[in-house]
């Protein structure tokens, strides 16, 4: 057999079709309803094409978050987070493991060359004198090349490529929570930047208020309790400011460990939370369009896929392994000669066969493994979409609530600023107790306090529901 056949017999090799002993991949049913509990009662829309809008999926976070420090921060961590680092690093991990999976579908080839030179004794020659002799020898070869005859090795590249496609599917639901991360810390700083700043007016209208009762006191105009009654207000206030001033620098401390560095000064002025800008109007869709688009969802079935696959390679270890190795060149004594035709040409092929007869349990045990890693593999991917089918749904049931109950805030924060004032009014006129006027200052700083937070809380239901919908990885 020539070099030239050799290789014709690789090319056939190469060009036999395989069957593949995976079982057929069937997608599991959702395991969920047909439709988002929360779909009458909020009156969301139930599909985005009657909306006339696009999938939250096909919203970029730059059309969601408007604001343009907002954005800034989110682009930064975009470039900057460590852990998207790494998530993006793995993806670059699991391409070439698949890869090296796939390489071996076709021949290692490769080329040697070798130059022996000897020295017979007299006693070893054989001619009864000694020899010194030369050889050089240069071919192409394969070595245990594997004739994939019933899938094995494709099962197992198949396998690869469906882990591959997870981990970027993984990448994107990384780079979803990111953007939802930096967006709620933000709002986390900038609520509390703004009860902060609230405080700190607070404990200065108490403090000239104290110092007035005080003098009064002093004068004999006002009782010692309302002294006491107006000094524990400013304490109070002191207390609330402390504790706002220790939350807002860990809130800035969180912002910048997403952001990945450290963030610019102007970006971290502070700014009301109605200052931020966000489209309020996402479409829900239905279950089964949502759901199987969002990228942790698509990654626990791409995974559910390569444990399909290996049910294949397990079942393709049963039956005989057949493997070629061949070489084909040149050998001569002479390096002018090597490579002429004729005599110096040099050929060998060792085809080999394995049956496998006795295994113990192994073989049997292994192929029961990737049927039960299958298994739960469908379990992983069941329990995603139900998990996902419930973040939506919270969310859902939560924008029907967070417009009105901000609506109530906002009236109640009004009415308890006039009933405040009037208080004031009548004790300036002796008709009211000074602790008919503190219970109404009390009712005004906590009325404030909770606008500033179910503000922030409408606003991270907002960014909530663009996450669990799969906004936010383009």
């Amino acid at each position: 057999m020539t070099g030239k056949s050799l290789l014709s017999v690789f090319l056939v090799s190469l060009a036999l079709a395989s069957c593949s002993m995976a079982p057929d991949y069937v997608r599991p049913p959702a395991p969920v309803a047909q439709q988002w509990p929360a779909v009458s009662a909020a009156g969301v829309q139930p599909s985005a094409e009657s909306a006339g809008q696009l999938p939250a999926t096909a919203v970029g976070w730059r059309s969601m978050f408007r604001s343009p420090k907002l954005q800034l921060l989110i682009e930064s961590a975009l470039e900057n987070n460590r852990d998207l680092r790494i998530a993006t690093l793995n993806i670059e991990a699991a391409r070439n493991t698949y890869r090296i999976q796939r390489s071996e579908l076709i021949p290692s080839i490769s080329a040697s060359g070798s130059f022996t030179r000897q020295r017979l004794s007299e006693s070893t020659s054989g001619t009864g004198q000694p020899e010194t002799s030369s050889a050089f020898s240069a071919g192409l070869g394969a070595t245990a090349y594997e004739l994939d005859l019933f899938g094995r090795i494709r099962s197992e590249s198949s396998g690869g490529f469906n882990r591959y496609l997870a981990t970027e599917e993984g990448r994107r639901a990384a780079q979803i929570t990111l953007v939802a991360e930096v967006a709620n810390a933000y709002l986390a700083y900038l609520a509390d930047t703004e009860l902060l700043q609230l405080t700190e007016q607070t404990l200065r209208t108490r403090q000239d208020s104290s110092d007035l009762i005080k003098r009064s006191f002093e004068l004999g105009a006002r009782s010692r309790l309302d002294m006491v009654q107006a000094a524990s207000l400013v304490e109070s206030a002191r207390a609330s400011l402390a504790r706002y001033q220790r939350q807002a620098g860990l809130d800035r401390n969180a912002l910048t460990l997403l952001v990945g560095k450290e963030i610019e000064p102007e970006l971290l002025k502070p700014e009301s939370l109605s200052s931020v800008s966000v489209m309020e109007t996402l479409p829900a869709g239905v279950p089964s369009s949502v759901l199987l688009d969002r990228p942790d969802v698509r990654q626990a079935e791409f995974l559910l896929k390569a444990e399909n696959a290996n049910i294949g390679a397990a079942r393709a270890a049963f039956f005989p392994i057949i493997s070629l190795t061949g070489s084909a060149g040149f050998a001569s004594s002479s390096l002018s000669g090597l490579f002429s035709s004729g005599p110096n040409g040099i050929w060998s092929f060792i085809p080999q066969i394995t049956l496998p007869i006795f295994q113990g349990e192994r073989l049997m045990a292994n192929l029961r493994l990737a049927k039960t890693k299958r298994d739960i593999a469908v379990a992983q991917y069941e329990k995603a979409v139900q998990t996902a089918f419930r973040e939506v749904s919270d969310a859902l049931v939560a924008r029907a609530t967070y417009t009105g109950q901000l609506k109530a805030q906002q009236e109640l924060k009004r009415a308890t600023e006039t009933a405040c004032a009037i208080t004031k009014a009548r004790y300036d006129h002796g008709i009211d107790s000074y602790f008919v006027l503190l219970d109404a200052q009390r009712s005004l700083y906590e009325a404030q306090q909770n606008e500033i937070l179910v503000r922030q809380e409408n606003l991270v239901n907002l960014i909530d529901l663009y996450k669990v919908l799969g906004g936010g990885w383009q």
